[in-house]
C-alpha cells in the first residue's frame, strides 16, 4: 500500500508538471508571514536601532576597521568590519564577536580576494568616527548611539546603513530547554546544599566540594539569565512546518537583515530572478521581492515571487549617479523596498542640513536572510558602467560564447527519435530557414538516465551528430542533476559509491521524487564531486557524444517535485556539514560551473563550452546562458521577457533569452510570429514548447507567415558580427549586451522606468512589437541632440521626442543611433559557420556633426585561442568625410580571409567622389551610388580586407 501511495503521489505530481492549463499553484509557495524568519524580521518596525558601536573598541589596521557593536536588548555583541576596497568599493561584514560555531562565508563567487585600500581617519568626538574610503573621493561616518554607517561623496550623503534601526542578528544559541534541564540540575545541586548546612554533620559533604558546586551552579543561574535576554523563542524559530514538510532546525534561528537607505534615488534595479517591471516596485503592502530558487509552474506575472534563479544585486540610478548593493548571501533572502520622503526622517534631517534641500526623495531597502552573515558589497560608481566593472571585478564576466550559441536554436520537449531529428533538420534546408543548434529534452535518454541514449529511438547518436556536423551545425542535449536511483545505472552507482550524494539530516543519502521517478542529487558543492561531474563529458565516458554536443541544464535549482515548495529540504546535509539552507541558492551555479568545466576539459582546455542554465546566482555568467523558464503562450509573457532580461543583463548576466512561443500552451500564429520578431533581438534565440503543444517549426504556419519568420532570423544573422562584438566588450569590459536605455542615458529621467524598448550595445534601439492587432507603437527616443535611423527605411529621427511608429505584421522597430558604425555580414546563409569567410558591410549613421565609429570583434569563434591575442579588435571613424579603420589592440593578431564588401553612409550628402587608400598604396576610386530620398551613399565593392588599415575619403 505504501509503494501504491507514493506512485499515485508521483502521478499527481506529473499531471501537475504535465498539464499546460493549469497556473501557478501559490500554495506551493511561502509568503513571507509563512516564513518565521522572515515574518519575525517584519515585526521589528523602523525607529531607534537596538544596537550601539562602541566607538573605544574601535581598531584600524591597513585594510580594515573593526569595532564592536552591542545590542542594548540582549547584550549580544557583534563585530563590525569595514573594508575600503580598490576601485571606489566598500565591503561591510558583521558577524557575531564569540559564535558558537562558525557561520556559512559564501564561496567560490568571488573570482579573487578584493584589493583593499588603506582608511584614514580624519575626526572623532564622543559619538562620530570620521574616517576616508581608500581615496579621498567618499567619507565614511561611524555614529555611535543609535548604530550608524553614512557615506558621503564631498558633500552628499550617497547612502546610511542602519539608518531605520532594522540591523537584525540572531545569535547561535542552545535550545532553551537544553538550558532548562541544566538549570535545573543547578538549582537541584544548590537545593541540597542548603539542606546540608542544616543537617548533621555527619551528613555535611566536603566544604571545597559544596563550593564548586555552589559556584557551578551560580554560573549556570548566571547562563540562563544571560539567554532570558535573547528574545523569547517564538514558533518556527527550532523547527517549522509548511504543508506536510517539517524542517527541523537543528541550528536553531540564524536570520541576519539590515537596512540601506538612499537619499535622492527614485529608481532602484536589479535582484532577479522576478517576473515583474525592471524599475523595483515598493513593498510596504506587499510581499517583500524573494530570492529563492524554485521551480515555479508555469509563474505569474508582475508579482514579487521567487522564480529559478537568484542574483542579490540592487542598482540604484538618479542623473547624478549610478550605485550598487550587492548582499553576499546564498540562503534564503527577502527583500523589502519602501519609499520614502527623506526630509521627514533623522537621515534627511542630517541631509537637509548639509545639503541645503528638503523633500528629497529616498528609497529604502530592507535585505533579510535566513543564515549566514551579514557580508555586503557597495558599488558607489558613480557611473553606471563604473557599477558594471566593480561588480565585475568581484564575481566576473559574461563568459565569451561560442560563435555559434548566437544563432537561431530550435527545441521542443522532445523531437522523438534520430529520424525526427533528420526530418526536421531537412525542413529548416528546404525553406531556406537559417538555425545553428538542435536541442533534446529529457526523452532523449534511456528513462531519463542522463548521459545515455533512448536504444530504440537515438540508437545511433554519433551517426545523427555526424549528419548534423557535416552541415556545420550543432545539437543540445539536456542533462539534470537529478539521478535516478537505478543499482544497474552506471552513473548513480559511481555517485554513490564515492559518497558523493547530498545526506539528509540522518546522514542517509537524500532521495526525492522527479523525472526518472526516484532520484537522488549529487552534492555539487563539493568540489570532487564537480571534478567527477566534468570527467563525465569526456567522449570515453559519455557515450555516443562529439564535439558538436553541447548541454542544457535544468531543474537544477534543484528541483524535487515532492519536495517542501518543490525543492530540496532545508535540513539536508551537503559537504562540510553545512544544511542546505546555507548553500541554497549556490546549488544550480555548482551544477553550471562543473558542466560547463566537464566540456572545456573534453577538449583538453582548447574549446569554449556552452551551457544553458535555469537556475542561477552571482558569478553564473562566468558560465554560459540562463533563459527565463517556463514561460506561456501569452502576450504578457512575451511583454515581461524584455525587462526579465534586462534586469539579468544589469546583474552582469547578458546571455539571456525566453523560450519563443511560449513553453506552455499553444501561440495563435500572430503571437508566435511577433515572438520570433523579437526574439531576434535577444541576446539567446531559442524557440521551444511543451511536450503536449502542436508542433511549432517555422515553416507550419502558411506561406506568408514562413516568409515573415525567415526574414526575422535573417536579420538576426545578419547582426551576428555586431552581437560577437557585444559579447567580446561584455566579456572585455562587463557591458551590458541587452541595456535599459538610462544605461546609456544616465540623465534622460524619461528613459529610467522604460522596459518595453531597450538598446543592443549603445547603437541599436529595439522596440518589438508585444500587443495583440498592434497598428502602432510609441517610440521614445532617448538622449538630447541625438538622432537615430530607422533601420530598414532610413528614415531620421531627432531626439529626445516621442513618435507613433505605424507597423504591419513584417515590422520590428529597430533604430541605429547616429554617430555609430555597425558591421554586418548580408548574405543569407544557413547557419553562422557557412558565414565565416562571408565578406562585411559597414552601416555608417551620422550624427549631427556629421560623425560616427564602431567597432569589430573576430577570432575564430570557437576556442580560446583569443587568450593568446589570436584575434582582431577593429576601430572604424568616420569625421569630416574620412572613414579611417584602425586596430583598437595592437597584442591581436588573427588572420582572416574576410573582405569588406560594402560600406552604407546614412544621413549623408551627395559626394562627388570616394576614393580608398591604404598605407603603402595609392588611393583607388570607388563606385557608389546616393539616394536624395533617404540620404545615403551606398559604397560597393571596396574590396578591402576588413583586418587592414584604410582611409576612405568622401569628398
Amino acid at each position: 500500500m505504501a509503494a501504491a501511495r507514493r506512485l499515485l503521489g508521483l502521478a499527481l505530481v506529473f499531471s501537475v508538471c504535465l498539464t499546460p492549463g493549469l497556473s501557478v499553484d501559490r500554495s506551493n509557495f511561502k509568503t513571507c508571514e509563512q516564513s518565521s524568519f522572515c515574518r519575525r524580521q517584519r515585526k521589528l518596525e523602523p525607529g531607534s536601532s537596538q544596537y550601539r558601536a562602541l566607538l573605544g573598541s574601535a581598531k584600524l589596521t591597513a585594510d580594515k576597521l573593526e569595532i564592536q557593536l552591542i545590542n542594548d536588548k540582549t547584550q549580544v555583541s557583534l563585530l563590525l568590519e569595514v573594508f575600503g576596497l580598490h576601485g571606489n568599493m566598500t565591503r561591510i561584514k558583521i558577524n557575531e564577536l564569540k559564535p558558537l560555531k562558525p557561520r556559512y562565508e559564501v564561496p567560490d563567487v568571488l573570482v579573487e580576494t578584493p584589493t583593499p585600500e588603506n582608511l584614514q581617519v580624519t575626526g572623532q568626538d564622543d559619538n562620530t568616527l570620521e574616517l576616508f574610503l581608500g581615496s579621498h573621493e567618499h567619507k565614511l561616518l561611524v555614529t555611535g548611539s543609535p548604530f550608524r554607517l553614512d557615506i558621503l561623496a564631498g558633500r552628499d550623503l550617497v547612502l546610511s546603513v542602519n539608518s531605520r534601526g532594522l540591523l537584525y542578528f540572531e545569535q547561535f544559541r542552545e535550545r532553551k530547554d537544553t538550558l532548562s534541564a541544566k538549570v535545573s540540575s543547578a538549582v537541584g545541586n544548590m537545593w541540597h546544599k542548603v539542606k546540608t548546612l542544616f543537617s548533621s554533620d555527619s551528613e555535611k559533604t566536603d566544604e571545597s566540594t559544596g563550593s564548586d558546586d555552589e559556584n557551578q551552579g551560580e554560573e549556570e543561574v548566571a547562563e540562563e539569565k544571560e539567554t532570558k535576554k535573547e528574545e523569547e523563542d517564538e514558533p518556527g524559530m527550532w523547527d517549522e512546518t509548511f504543508k506536510t514538510h517539517t524542517d527541523s532546525k537543528p541550528n536553531g534561528p540564524s536570520s541576519v537583515g539590515l537596512d540601506f537607505s538612499l537619499p535622492g534615488f527614485e529608481h532602484v534595479y536589479g535582484i532577479p530572478e522576478h517576473a515583474d517591471n525592471l524599475r523595483l516596485r515598493t513593498t510596504e503592502n506587499t510581499d517583500p521581492y524573494r530570492l529563492y530558487n524554485l521551480d515555479v509552474f508555469q509563474y505569474e506575472l508582475y508579482n514579487t515571487m521567487a522564480l529559478y534563479g537568484s542574483v542579490p544585486l540592487l542598482l540604484a540610478h538618479n542623473v547624478q549617479r549610478t550605485l550598487g548593493i550587492f548582499w553576499f548571501n546564498a540562503a534564503e533572502t527577502w527583500v523589502d523596498i519602501s519609499s520614502n520622503t527623506a526630509g521627514k526622517t533623522l537621515l534627511g534631517k542630517m541631509l537637509q542640513y548639509m545639503q541645503g534641500g528638503d523633500e528629497t526623495p529616498q528609497t529604502d531597502v530592507r535585505w533579510m536572510s535566513e543564515s549566514g552573515l551579514i557580508d555586503v558589497f557597495i558599488l558607489l560608481g558613480p557611473s553606471p558602467g563604473d557599477v558594471f566593472k566593480q561588480y565585475a571585478s568581484l564575481t566576473g564576466t559574461q563568459s565569451l560564447p561560442p560563435y555559434f550559441s548566437l544563432g537561431y536554436h530550435q527545441c521542443r520537449w522532445n523531437y522523438n527519435d534520430e529520424e525526427d531529428v533528420r526530418n526536421v533538420d531537412a525542413g529548416f534546408d528546404e525553406h531556406n530557414i537559417p538555425y545553428d543548434v538542435i536541442w533534446l529534452d529529457i526523452e532523449h535518454a534511456d528513462g531519463k538516465r542522463y548521459f545515455t541514449w533512448d536504444p530504440h529511438k537515438f540508437p545511433t547518436p554519433k551517426n545523427m551528430l555526424t549528419g548534423l556536423k557535416e552541415k556545420r551545425r550543432k545539437m543540445v542535449a539536456i542533462v539534470d542533476p537529478h539521478i535516478k536511483i537505478d543499482s544497474a545505472y552506471r552513473i548513480h552507482s559511481e555517485i554513490r559509491s564515492h559518497n558523493f550524494y547530498v545526506k539528509t539530516k540522518d546522514g542517509s543519502d537524500y532521495e526525492g521524487w522527479c523525472w526518472p521517478g526516484s532520484a537522488a542529487y549529487p552534492d555539487f558543492t563539493n568540489p570532487d564531486m564537480r571534478a567527477w561531474w566534468s570527467s563525465m563529458f569526456s567522449y570515453d565516458q559519455y557515450e555516443g557524444s562529439m564535439d558538436n554536443l553541447f548541454v542544457w541544464n535544468d531543474m537544477n535549482e534543484p528541483s524535487v517535485f515532492n519536495g517542501p515548495e518543490v525543492t530540496m529540504h532545508k535540513d539536508a546535509v551537503h559537504w562540510g556539514g553545512w544544511e542546505h539552507r546555507e548553500v541554497h541558492n549556490l546549488y544550480g551555479l555548482y551544477v553550471h560551473r562543473a558542466t560547463a568545466e566537464g566540456l572545456i576539459h573534453r577538449s583538453g582546455g582548447k574549446e569554449r563550452p556552452f551551457v544553458l542554465t535555469r537556475a542561477f546566482f552571482a558569478g553564473s555568467q562566468r558560465y554560459g546562458a540562463v533563459w527565463t523558464g517556463d514561460n506561456a503562450a501569452e502576450w504578457e509573457h512575451l511583454k515581461i521577457s524584455l525587462p526579465m532580461c534586462l534586469s539579468l543583463a544589469l546583474v552582469g548576466i547578458s546571455f539571456c533569452g525566453a523560450d519563443v512561443g511560449g513553453f506552455f500552451k499553444n501561440p495563435e500564429t500572430e503571437l508566435l510570429l511577433r515572438w520570433y520578431q523579437a526574439g531576434a533581438y535577444q541576446p539567446f534565440f531559442r524557440a521551444h514548447a511543451h511536450l503536449d503543444t502542436p508542433r511549432r517549426e517555422p515553416w507550419l504556419h502558411g506561406e506568408a507567415n514562413t516568409d515573415l519568420i525567415r526574414e526575422a532570423l535573417q536579420q538576426r544573422y545578419a547582426l551576428l558580427p555586431y552581437w560577437y562584438t557585444l559579447f567580446y566588450n561584455a566579456h572585455r569590459d562587463a557591458e551590458p549586451v541587452m541595456r535599459p536605455l538610462w544605461v546609456e542615458f544616465p540623465s534622460d529621467v524619461s528613459s529610467f522606468a522604460t522596459d518595453d524598448q531597450y538598446l543592443l550595445g549603445s547603437a541599436l534601439l529595439v522596440h518589438p512589437v508585444t500587443e495583440s492587432n498592434a497598428r502602432g507603437v510609441q517610440i521614445y527616443f532617448p538622449g538630447t541632440g541625438e538622432v537615430w535611423y530607422d533601420v530598414h527605411t532610413h528614415q531620421k529621427y531627432e531626439s529626445p521626442q516621442r513618435f507613433y511608429q505605424p507597423v504591419t505584421m513584417s515590422s520590428i522597430p529597430v533604430f541605429q543611433r547616429g554617430g555609430s558604425i555597425i558591421p554586418r555580414k548580408d548574405r543569407p546563409r544557413r547557419n553562422s559557420d557557412c558565414m565565416q569567410d562571408d565578406p562585411f558591410t559597414l552601416y555608417v549613421a551620422l550624427n549631427l556633426q556629421g560623425e560616427a565609429q564602431g567597432e569589430l570583434y573576430l577570432d575564430d569563434g570557437h576556442s580560446f585561442s583569443y587568450q593568446q591575442n589570436e584575434f582582431l579588435y577593429r576601430k572604424f571613424s568616420y569625421s569630416h568625410g574620412k572613414l579611417t579603420s584602425s586596430s583598437l589592440d595592437l597584442n591581436g593578431k588573427f588572420e582572416t580571409p574576410n573582405w569588406l564588401e560594402r560600406v552604407v553612409i546614412i544621413g549623408a550628402t551627395r559626394p562627388n567622389s570616394i576614393t580608398l587608400h591604404q598605407p603603402g598604396g595609392s588611393e583607388v576610386q570607388l563606385e557608389f551610388e546616393y539616394d536624395a530620398q533617404t540620404s545615403v551613399i551606398t559604397v560597393r565593392k571596396p574590396g578591402v580586407n576588413i583586418a587592414s588599415d584604410f582611409t576612405m575619403f568622401v569628398r
